[in-house]
C-alpha cells in the first residue's frame, strides 16, 4: 500500500495559491482570510479520505478517521498550515496532506486500524503574527489559558483573544480543546528537514531523535533621545550603542556551544529619525539547544552581561519571557516502528536532530512524541525557495503511512 504521490504534489502545488507573495513565497497568519481559505480546501481533501471534520476551541482543524475497536485512544497526526511571512510551501502542509493522503490510502484498499486516526492542523504553529506561537497544540496539550490570549498582539495592537473573535471563536473556552492523556495514543508528524543532514547523507527520510526547545525573549533597552549633531559622543544614553553590544554577546556566547544556536530576529527603534539618537529600542531573541540546561546556562550569561552593559551605558533594560519551551526527546518505541517502516521500503534512514521547534514539543509528558523528516533541498527553509521533491515528499509520505498502521494497530 502506498500513497497517491502525484495527488500528494498536486494538493501541495495548489496550496501555493493561498496567501502568495509577489516573491513567490507564501503569507499565511493566524486567524486571517487566508488562512480560513487554506483550512477551507484542506478541509475538502479530508472530506475526500472520508475523516470526520471539526474544528476546536482554538481553530485547529481537525479531521478522524475511526477505529474499528471502540472505546481505544486516538492516534494524532499532522503538522500545520500558517506560514512566515514570505515563507514556502513545505514546512507545515506537507505534514498535513501526507496524514489526509496516508488515510486516503487506507480508505482506497478498505484497511481498518484498531485505534483511530485524527489528522490535526495545528493554529498558529509558527507564532509569526503574535510572536507567541503553537497555539492550537498548546491549546490541545491543555497548557494554553484564555488570559494569555489577551498578553500577545499583532503589529497593529490586535490581540490573540480579538482576532479569535473575529474569526467566531471563543478565547473563554480555549481550555475545552484540552485532551486528556487518556484519550490519545500518541502523536506523529512528517516535516521537512529544514537542514542538510539527509541532503549531505543522500538519504530522502530521516528519524528525529530530540527537538531543540526555544527560548523567546524580548529585550526593552531605553535611554535618552537627542539631536543627532548637538549631543556629544561622551554622556549619551543610547539604547541602540547598548543593544549592538548585547548582540555580540549573544552571537559570542550561542556560538561557544556545539547545538546552540542564538538569533535576533526583529528590532525595533524609536523614534527612529535619520538625525535622531534614538530614546528606545525593543529587538527579541529566539535562544535554542535540545539539552535545556546548556540553553539556560547560555541565558544567564548572556542576560548579566546585557545587564553591565546597560548600567554602564546608563540605558534602563526590561526582559520579557515571550515562550519557554522545554527541548523534547522523542519516543524510542516510535522511532522503531518508523524505522521498520523505512526498512519495509528499503530505506535505511539517518538519525537526526531538530533545531527547530515543533508543535510535538508541546505534548511532552502528555503522550508519545515522534517526527520524521523529509529532504530538504540545499537545506532551506522559511524561504520561497524552500523545495522538497515530489518523490521525497511520496517517500516520506510512505513512511508516515507504515508507521501509522503499525502504531494504530498495536495491541
Amino acid at each position: 500500500m502506498n500513497v497517491d504521490a502525484q495527488r500528494l504534489w498536486q494538493r501541495i502545488q495548489t496550496l501555493h495559491e493561498i496567501g502568495t507573495t509577489p516573491d513567490g513565497g507564501v503569507s499565511r497568519f493566524s486567524f486571517t482570510a487566508e488562512e480560513r481559505a487554506i483550512k477551507d480546501r484542506v478541509t475538502g481533501f479530508m472530506k475526500d479520505a472520508g475523516l470526520e471534520i471539526r474544528e476546536d476551541e482554538t481553530g485547529t482543524l481537525i479531521g478522524r478517521r475511526e477505529g474499528s475497536e471502540a472505546g481505544l485512544p486516538v492516534v494524532l497526526v499532522g503538522s500545520h498550515l500558517d506560514s512566515v511571512p514570505n515563507g514556502g510551501d513545505f514546512d507545515g502542509p506537507l505534514g498535513v496532506l501526507a496524514a489526509i493522503e496516508a488515510l486516503a490510502a487506507m480508505k482506497e484498499a478498505n484497511v481498518e486500524t484498531r485505534h483511530p486516526i485524527e489528522v490535526v492542523a495545528f493554529t498558529d504553529e509558527e507564532g509569526a503574527r503574535f510572536r507567541y506561537g503553537m497555539i492550537g497544540s498548546r491549546g490541545i496539550a491543555g497548557t494554553l489559558t484564555s488570559e494569555e490570549l489577551y498578553e500577545h498582539a499583532d503589529a497593529n495592537g490586535i490581540t490573540v483573544a480579538e482576532a479569535m473573535e473575529q474569526q467566531g471563536l471563543s478565547p473563554a473556552a480555549v481550555r475545552n480543546a484540552a485532551r486528556s492523556p487518556e484519550d490519545v495514543k500518541g502523536y506523529l508528524e512528517l516535516h521537512i528537514e529544514q537542514g542538510k543532514v539527509l541532503e549531505r547523507a543522500e538519504q530522502p527520510v530521516g528519524i528525529v531523535t530530540g527537538i531543540a526547545g526555544p527560548l523567546w525573549l524580548k529585550f526593552t533597552l531605553e535611554g535618552e533621545a537627542g539631536h543627532a549633531g548637538t549631543t556629544p559622543m561622551p554622556g549619551r544614553q543610547d539604547p541602540l550603542a547598548a543593544a549592538a553590544e548585547v548582540l555580540l554577546v549573544i552571537e559570542r556566547e550561542a556560538g561557544q556551544k556545539e547545538r546552540t544556536v542564538g538569533t535576533v530576529g526583529q528590532m525595533t527603534v524609536t523614534p527612529g529619525g535619520v538625525n535622531i539618537i534614538p530614546g528606545r529600542v525593543e529587538f527579541t531573541l529566539d535562544l535554542r539547544d535540545v539539552v535545556e540546561q546548556t540553553r539556560d546556562e547560555v541565558e544567564e550569561r548572556i542576560l548579566q552581561q546585557a545587564q553591565e552593559i546597560c548600567r554602564r551605558r546608563g540605558v534602563s533594560l526590561k526582559i520579557d519571557t515571550l515562550q519557554r519551551v522545554a527541548p523534547v526527546t522523542c519516543d524510542e518505541k516510535l522511532q522503531g516502528l518508523m524505522r521498520e517502516a523505512a526498512d519495509e521500503l528499503g530505506l535505511n534512514p539517518p538519525m537526526v536532530v531538530s533545531g527547530a521547534g515543533h508543535d510535538g514539543m508541546q505534548f511532552t509528558g502528555c503522550w508519545p512524541v515522534a517526527m520524521l523528516f523529509a529532504r530538504s533541498k540545499d537545506g532551506i527553509s522559511h524561504n520561497p525557495a524552500e523545495y522538497t521533491s515530489q518523490e521525497d515528499c511520496a517517500m516520506a509520505a510512505d513512511v508516515l503511512l507504515g508507521t501509522l498502521l503499525r502504531f494504530a494497530n498495536e495491541a
